[in-house]
């Protein structure tokens, strides 16, 4: 039924139940699946006039969170392959969080996306997720929302 799934991650606990029944799924169906992590962009507007922030700081900040979302989706591919699943893990950096993950499945021509049903984003994650919501109503293939 599905042959290649896109697990989006943000490593939070709820994101990891999503990916262990993405690894599931994907299991039980043959298919392959690309576990995409996006990274933010340092939120330097946030600073403006309060604190002056350098650029080396920033780059080193973005390259902390680079390598952080790196390790979390090579973990994610490690799990996968144990489970005898073909994985691609990839990142994106950008602030359009819903874009990427719909982007990403075009580009990696996906017919499934995985995700939970909220991440780590301020106040919104109180309710469903913002960009969770986002994806439900703008992708084009299906969307399996897990909690």
């Amino acid at each position: 039924m599905y042959q290649r799934i896109l697990i989006a991650t943000d490593g939070s606990t709820l994101s990891r139940k999503a990916v262990g029944s993405g690894i599931e799924l994907a299991a039980l169906m043959g298919a392959q699946i690309v576990v995409l992590k996006v990274v933010p962009r340092y939120p330097v507007s946030y600073f403006e006039g309060g604190m002056a922030v350098s650029v080396q700081e920033v780059a080193k900040v973005e390259k902390q969170w680079a390598e952080a979302a790196q390790a979390v989706v090579d973990d994610v591919k490690a799990k996968a392959e144990a489970s005898g699943v073909k994985a691609k893990a990839v990142t994106i950096k950008s602030d359009l969080v819903a874009e990427a993950i719909i982007t990403a499945t075009k580009k990696h021509k996906c017919d499934l996306i995985v995700m939970a049903s909220h991440g780590r984003r301020g106040i919104k994650r109180l309710l469903m997720g913002s960009e969770t919501q986002h994806v439900l109503t703008h992708s084009h293939v299906p969307v399996l929302v897990l909690r």
